[in-house]
Parts: C-alpha cells; sequence; structure tokens
C-alpha cells in the first residue's frame, strides 16, 4: 500500500487513545485524515451506526486494550486469526483491524462521490465476531527490519539488470516526494510506538511505493516474456514482506504487551 491504510490509522490512534496518551477528539481527528466522515457499525448495544469517539469508548468498556491490524492478500491472510466470514470480508477490504481484550473485529467499506480532484470519502468500519487466536504471519519488528533490507537489496538488483523503470533516480525523487508529503504535518505513528517501529514503518512504505512504481511503469525495459517474468517474480516477495512489517510495526504495541504480560 502506498498511503497508510485506514486500519493503520485506526489502530495506532485507537492504541494512543487506550494508553491514555490522546484524547479521544485528537484520535478520531487523526483517523479520519482527509477522509469526510467515519462511523461504525454493528457495535453491540447500538442499532446504527455511531461516531468514531463513541465507538472507541464502547470497545474499552466491552473489554478491548489494543488493536492489531492485518493486510490480507489472495493467498496471504496475513494477520488474520478467523472465522471464514470474517476473513473473507478483511481479505475484499485488504484491510481490517482486530481487537485485543475482546472477540472483535473492524473491516472497513468505503463510499467515494465527487468529481475528479475532489473525492470525498465516507467510511463505514464493520464491527464483526473474530476468533481469538495468534494472528497469521506476523513476524516481530527485529524480524521485520531483517526482511525489509535483504529484499530491498535484492528486488533492486533484478530490477536494474532488468533496467526496469522505478529502479533508478526518477524512482527516488518519486519515493522522497510521497514521504515528504506523507510525513508532512503528522507523526508516522501515533503516540506510545517505540522508534524501531517508525523506522520499519518507513522503510516498509518506501519499498512498498518502488514495487508500485515498478509495476505502474508498464514493461519498462524488459522485453521478453522471461524478463517480465522475473520481474514479476522479483517483486511478488518484496510486496510481501513490505506489508508484513507494516502489520509488525502497527501492532507492535500490542504485542509488547502481550509479551509482558507472559
Amino acid at each position: 500500500m502506498l498511503s497508510e491504510p485506514r486500519s493503520g490509522r485506526l489502530a495506532a490512534w485507537g492504541n494512543a487513545l487506550l494508553a491514555g496518551l490522546v484524547s479521544p477528539d485528537d484520535a478520531a481527528l487523526a483517523i479520519v485524515g482527509e477522509d469526510a466522515v467515519h462511523r461504525v457499525e454493528g457495535l453491540p448495544g447500538e442499532s446504527a451506526p455511531v461516531g468514531l469517539t463513541l465507538a472507541l469508548g464502547r470497545l474499552r468498556t466491552l473489554g478491548v486494550t489494543g488493536l492489531r491490524v492485518a493486510l490480507p492478500a489472495p493467498g496471504h491472510p496475513l494477520g488474520l486469526s478467523g472465522p471464514p466470514e470474517f476473513n473473507a470480508r478483511a481479505l475484499e477490504s485488504e484491510e481490517a483491524v482486530i481487537c485485543f481484550g475482546a472477540a472483535f473485529g473492524l473491516v472497513p467499506e468505503v463510499h467515494e462521490a465527487g468529481p475528479a480532484g475532489d473525492v470525498h470519502a465516507e467510511v463505514v468500519w464493520h464491527v464483526l465476531p473474530v476468533r481469538e487466536a495468534p494472528p497469521a504471519d506476523v513476524p516481530s519488528l527485529g524480524e521485520a527490519e531483517r526482511e525489509l533490507a535483504e529484499a530491498l537489496r535484492e528486488a533492486t538488483e533484478v530490477l536494474s539488470k532488468l533496467d526496469v523503470a522505478g529502479s533508478g533516480p526518477v524512482a527516488e525523487a518519486a519515493i522522497d516526494a510521497y514521504r515528504a508529503r506523507a510525513e508532512r504535518g503528522r507523526e508516522v505513528l501515533a503516540p506510545g510506538y517505540p522508534p524501531r517501529a517508525v523506522r520499519v514503518l518507513k522503510l516498509a512504505r518506501r519499498v512498498a511505493l518502488l514495487v508500485s512504481l515498478a509495476y505502474g511503469n508498464g514493461h519498462g525495459g524488459a522485453v521478453s516474456s522471461s524478463e517480465m517474468a522475473a520481474r514479476a517474480e522479483a517483486l511478488r516477495p518484496v510486496e510481501r514482506t513490505a506489508r508484513r512489517a507494516q502489520v509488525a510495526a502497527y501492532n507492535s504495541v500490542v504485542e509488547e504487551r502481550e509479551r509482558g504480560a507472559r
């Protein structure tokens, strides 16, 4: 994902709120970001969608003490724990938030309207039951950082050999511009996250953008079917590694708390 996933904002700022590090209004404002509005549907005891502030408070009273992120893709249920119905909804949205401390999950449904250049997004988070089990395929921060560094080296070497657009100075300029936009005026993660999580998330976004640039520039200099297949083969595991690292960064606060409780 190039931009910060909505599930990442909800989990990060929700965790900061649950830890008492930010106010409910500040958390809700950060979660909404540039969207028009976020609402939460399906909360126990609520017959209609409610706002984020009320929803986060209600989740806390239901026993939620932390929030995890899932970024699944076909064949890779990253961060999910079931049941199949929830996994299917999360896979369709390509993201979800899993509650820690109570068996709930939230899946976003996005509605966009307006002309090009002035699109407004409204988000409804659907609360659904989840299975209380370890999330699938989520690495530690240390593992994620090592995997990212290795994947970035390998992919850059392969893409450069194939003369693929997206591996040279044009890509570097695009990455720097994206990073400046993404970080301008706001924190990379919410208060309470360790510096290593911030570092891992920054690198994961950089790697994800490199993959997107390589995919988005047609066939680049790769003219044969074997070269195109080689590029796809190089990009696939890198994209997977970047998603795993993003999830590890967003989930690090909950993972540390869970390890400390053992």
